[in-house]
């Protein structure tokens, strides 16, 4: 399925929510989706460290300064940089999805 098509099903949920038609088994379902989501984030949060820390102690420096320094085009290029860089970014978007799945 497209995210389009998901996109107009969640407007057509908050159509009907909008319109006084709920239900437990809305609440419930969606809450289940979301715990879902956030279980899944979390297990990829855990994997995401375990890389950042092996490249971490293998040039024994943080990925913050790392990746600073890379992006500043202090380290070079070599492919153990890209790698890292690209696991930084990731890890840093998987904690904004974090935030959003734990705020709401």
């Amino acid at each position: 399925m497209g995210t389009v098509q998901t996109l107009d099903k969640l407007k057509v949920l908050e159509r009907l929510y909008r319109q006084g038609v709920w239900s437990e088994v809305f609440d419930r379902t969606i809450d289940k989706l979301l715990a879902i989501e956030l279980e899944q984030a979390l297990a990829e949060k855990a994997d995401l460290e375990k890389r950042l820390a092996t490249y971490e102690a293998q040039y024994g420096m943080n990925s913050t300064d790392f990746y600073r320094r890379f992006r500043a085009g202090e380290l070079g290029d070599e492919m153990d940089f890209v790698e890292w860089s690209v696991f930084y970014e990731m890890y840093q978007a998987l904690l904004e999805r974090l935030e959003v799945l734990r705020t709401g």
